[in-house]
């Protein structure tokens, strides 16, 4: 089993900043794929961004240029720094831990771009 538990979210402005960071623990694989979702009100689950325990890296077109993800492998943990934060950015971010056929998810965490 795993657990994922992320942190941080909130309401920004338009414009502004947000650091999110998600922790997994339990049975960690040596080659898993870290990653972001989002879901806004009345929309399907999306792809945010991933990376691979090697570093690479996919990102969704809307976030590209503006979210960077990174991982610690020694602390299975994955970041996603978001940069010119817009409103249509607002939604519930769930981490994700992909390994084997499998995939964990985490609670979700609110974040809100408004003024």
């Amino acid at each position: 089993q795993v657990q994922v538990v992320e942190s941080g979210g909130g309401l920004v402005q338009p414009g502004g900043s947000l650091r999110l960071s998600c922790a997994a623990s339990g049975v960690i694989f040596r080659s898993n794929i870290m990653g972001w979702y989002r879901q806004a009100p009345g929309k399907e689950r999306e792809l945010v961004a991933t990376i691979s325990t090697y570093g690479m890296t996919n990102y969704a077109d809307p976030v590209k240029g503006r979210f960077t993800i990174s991982r610690d492998n020694g602390k299975n943990t994955v970041d996603l720094q978001m940069t010119s934060l817009k409103p249509e950015d607002t939604a519930v971010y769930y981490c994700s831990v992909q390994q084997g056929s499998r995939i964990y998810w985490g609670q979700g965490t609110q974040v809100s771009v408004s003024t």
